[in-house]
């Protein structure tokens, strides 16, 4: 995680620095995006990232930097030996609590067209978002650390809870100050119009944060307690470490991130709309956080690995919209689940390997190659079609069944 120390005298190669700071499955990861986007270069029938490469940057980027944000905290947590399932709600909750301070502090300008609504009231909007963000990471780590409710629980109720109490919000503001009873508020505010035209103002916020994070987790006593944590909580507890409030500081950097996102959802949706706002947005940042390194049993992952894995899950997602083009939205969740899945697995691949274990063992691995054979041939046409699904299928089959003769005749050469 760390890198080495210079010699006295010693001057590191620029390039060098960059592999030390990379882990073999971070090079991994890099190397399937520069993949990836070259498949769509050559795939994409509009050829986009090679004649609008700065467009196609910009529209990468805009949606990259939430989803960064978002899985900058989902990576704390995890490492810290938790999970939060609440990201894509609090980021709802977070863009609600700002515009509705817009509102209730400017009812005037905020309903004009192109009127700012003042750098106090934005101030307070965007500081009122990020206490919201603080006050529910507190609630979580209560509720967790005092009551002692699992993580998993605490968090699916906050998925439903928050982006109810979101809409509730928005239809009582919106009502009150509008006499309009709907939960979608619309406005036109130059500054988030500002915000989505510039799109690098996202883009630094993300590096700044992603630098922040990663100082504090390589290079503080707090970093060390978060990683100490997550790798065996009994044994951070015994050795003196306040396990309550390093969970207090996790969770609440994750709702605040999450709430910082929901500002930059707002300007890049120009509206408010809490019901699908960054909807399912919470698996999207864990996967990313997971196809990055980050260990789902804690005390593993790097800040630099999530950044990777939340480009690669980008990119995925661009290339299946620029190949596809009608209705590639709704592979979006498919994809993302997938990818969760085959990281979390290839994670497992190598203490399979070493322990002995069989992949596909007894009946249960008979029946489980077909199913993963027909997922896979299916998938394959929904996208591509049934000339690349059923062959795709078809060669899945083949290929499990060889691994399972494989481990076949690797157990009976095996000694017990």
């Amino acid at each position: 995680m760390d890198t080495p120390p210079l010699e006295p005298g010693h001057k590191r190669d620029p390039l060098a620095l960059l592999f030390a700071l990379l882990r073999s499955k971070e090079t991994a990861l890099l190397a399937s995006i520069l993949l990836v986007i070259i498949a769509t270069a050559t795939f994409d029938p509009n050829h986009t990232y090679l004649h609008r490469p700065l467009t196609a940057f910009q529209d990468n980027l805009r949606t990259l930097a939430p989803l960064g944000i978002l899985s900058l905290g989902a990576a704390v947590v995890i490492i810290s030996g938790g999970i939060d399932l609440s990201l894509g709600s609090m980021v709802a909750f977070g863009g609600t609590v700002c515009v509705s301070l817009m509102m209730i502090l400017a009812p005037e300008k905020f309903d004009r067209e192109q009127q700012f609504v003042g750098s106090g009231v934005m101030i307070c909007a965007i500081g009122g978002a990020l206490l919201a963000g603080f006050l529910v990471g507190t609630l979580h780590a209560w509720m967790i650390t005092s009551l002692r409710l699992p993580p998993f629980i605490v968090t699916l109720g906050s998925l439903v809870g928050l982006r109810s109490l979101s809409r509730a919000t928005s239809e009582y503001v919106k009502w009150t100050w509008r006499d309009d009873k709907s939960e979608v508020i619309t406005f036109d505010d130059p500054f988030f119009g500002y915000l989505y035209d510039n799109v690098w103002i996202a883009g630094v916020v993300l590096l700044v944060l992603s630098v922040l994070t990663w100082l504090v987790l390589t290079r503080t006593v707090l970093g060390r307690h978060i990683y100490a944590l997550g790798g065996n909580e009994q044994a951070a507890r015994l050795s003196g470490i306040r396990t309550e409030y390093v969970k207090w500081v996790a969770y609440c950097f994750s709702a605040m991130a999450a709430a910082l996102a929901g500002v930059f959802y707002v300007a890049n949706e120009q509206s408010l709309t809490p019901s699908s706002m960054a909807n399912g947005h919470e698996l999207s940042a864990i996967a990313a956080a997971v196809v990055g390194g980050c260990s789902l049993q804690g005390g593993i992952g790097t800040v630099q690995g999530t950044i990777l894995g939340a480009v690669f899950l980008r990119v995925v997602i661009d290339a299946v919209n620029r190949v596809i083009k009608a209705n590639a939205n709704l592979y979006e969740g498919m994809i993302v689940g997938v990818v969760v899945v085959m990281a979390v697995t290839f994670g497992q691949v190598r203490d399979i390997l070493v322990s002995g274990r069989q992949l596909f063992a007894g009946a249960l691995g008979f029946v489980a190659i077909p199913t993963l054979s027909l997922l896979f041939g299916l998938i394959c046409t929904l996208i591509m079609g049934p000339w690349i699904g059923i062959p795709a299928g078809v060669l899945s089959l083949l290929l499990l069944t060889l691994i399972k003769v494989l481990e076949s005749i690797r157990a009976r050469r095996t000694p017990p």
